[in-house]
Order: C-alpha cells, then sequence, then structure tokens
C-alpha cells in the first residue's frame, strides 16, 4: 500500500535518511518534507524528487508516517503546536531525537498514538549504520515493519528495549567518534614511522574496517579472532600488551560510561 512518509527536519541525519530511502525502495513523491532552512529542502527536491511542504502542520496533517528529525531541544518546541494535527491524522510517530524518550514525547502531544524511537548513527550516511528502535504499545506489527523497512535503507536494524537505548547511544552513536579518533592516532603512529599522514589514514581505515567486517563474517568472539594475530613471541601480542599495561580497555569503558551518563541526563 502506497504511503506518505513525512520529515520534520531536513539536517544531517535527515538527509542522509531521505537520501538512502531514495536509493533504495522508496519513491522521493512519497516523501513529504518540511525544514525552517528552505534551501535544504530545496535541494533535496532537487536530488531526490521529494515533496516540500510548507509547514510542519502540513507534514502532520498528510503523512502516514510522520519521523521527528530535528534537535532535542527544537522537538520540545515545536510538539505542543502540532498536538492536534497529530490527534486528528494519528500518524505513525517516529522520533530520532537523542536522550527523549516515548514517555517524553507523549507528554507533549499526549497518549493514544503509536510512537516510536529510533537510534540511528552516524554510519547511515554510507548505508553501513546500525539504528535501535522501540514501540509503544499503539505500534502494531505493520508499524514496526515500517520502521524496519525506513532504517534498513540506512544499515542494520535491531529492537531494543528502551531502558537499553542509553547503553546503546554510547557504543553505536558515540563510538564512531572513539573509532576515528583511534585511526587517526594509528595514523599519526604510521607518519611517526615515515608514511606520508594520506596514506596512514588510507591504511588504518582499511585495516578497522576490515577486522570489522571479519568479526561480522566469522562469527567468533573478537578476541578469539585477536588471539588469531597473536604469534607467541610476535609483534602483536607486544602491542597488545602494551595497550593494556596503557589502559586502553579501562579508557574505553570510562569513555562509554561517561556517555551513558550524560544521555540519562538529556
Amino acid at each position: 500500500m502506497m504511503m506518505t512518509i513525512g520529515f520534520i527536519g531536513a539536517g544531517n541525519m535527515g538527509s542522509s535518511i531521505i537520501k538512502r530511502m531514495v536509493s533504495g525502495s522508496f519513491s522521493g513523491r512519497d516523501i513529504l518534507v518540511y525544514d525552517i532552512d528552505r534551501a535544504r529542502v530545496e535541494q533535496l527536491q532537487k536530488d531526490c524528487g521529494i515533496t516540500a511542504a510548507l509547514s510542519a502542520k502540513q507534514v502532520c496533517e498528510k503523512a502516514s508516517a510522520l519521523i521527528l528529525a530535528v534537535k532535542p531541544s527544537t522537538l520540545q518546541d515545536i510538539l505542543p503546536a502540532l498536538s492536534d494535527a497529530l490527534k486528528e491524522r494519528k500518524p505513525l510517530i517516529i522520533s530520532i531525537a537523542a536522550g527523549k524518550t516515548i514517555e517524553w514525547i507523549q507528554g507533549f502531544i499526549g497518549g493514544g498514538l503509536a510512537i516510536a524511537r529510533v537510534m540511528p548513527n552516524i554510519a547511515c550516511q554510507v548505508g553501513e549504520g546500525i539504528s535501535a528502535f522501540c514501540c509503544n504499545p499503539h505500534v502494531h506489527e505493520s508499524g514496526r515493519k515500517t520502521v524496519t523497512d525506513i532504517f534498513e535503507t540506512v544499515g542494520r536494524v535491531i529492537e531494543l528495549d528502551e531502558s537499553l537505548f542509553p547503553a546503546f547511544t554510547a557504543i553505536a552513536g558515540c563510538s564512531p567518534a572513539y573509532t576515528l579518533m583511534y585511526i587517526d592516532t594509528l595514523a599519526q603512529a604510521g607518519v611517526r614511522y615515515g608514511i606520508p599522514k594520506g596514506k596512514a589514514i588510507e591504511i588504518a581505515a582499511q585495516a578497522v574496517a576490515g577486522a570489522a567486517r571479519l568479526l561480522q563474517k566469522e562469527a567468533e568472539h573478537p578476541r578469539a579472532l585477536a588471539d588469531k594475530v597473536c604469534s607467541p613471541g610476535g609483534t602483536t601480542i607486544e602491542g597488545v600488551c602494551a595497550l593494556c599495561e596503557n589502559g586502553f580497555e579501562n579508557a574505553v569503558l570510562a569513555a562509554v560510561r561517561a556517555s551513558v551518563e550524560k544521555d540519562k541526563k538529556l
């Protein structure tokens, strides 16, 4: 059945999702978009063939599924004004606002509406994202399928209890920053030993991407795969021991803990 997917917000994440949807099985003409920055919407019209909306309210009135892709601080400002239109149309509401629970959203628009919460990550821009979603009891199986169909265009999708979202945010939403820092540090080490920075980044990035794909393909415990690289008395085990001695694992755990605690305060 044909349905209209509405977007309120066309920033980096919203635009990335729209572009991947259109490159997949969704038609741009069935995607209705509003953003306060008109130039963003016009660019999406040109690139993806989406339909531009004149207001957030118009999106609410026409969409079968509505993706709230604005910043959390903006969300609390616009939701009260959209409450009546949402109650009239009763679309599936999908929020990607970090740190804002379904209960929090219901506090602005009232109960009885189907609400899903999705947490994507930055790798959605290249179709390699991981998104977690949860739903309130008003979201039926067809609604879950809609959520899955949309976010599978930007990567993998898992359903997760909402109580686990802070941890998911830390290990999926925040970790790309940690990983990029790790890649850059590896590249710096390469420069130290004579490899030009650009080539060092290319080497480090591919090594990290390859290790991740190997883990996914082999479905082994990551430690077991790491052990296969560590020949007795070799170079790799020497480096692994140095990482442990210098607090690598504790630093990662501390970073995740800090991100989880911050998410709970948003």
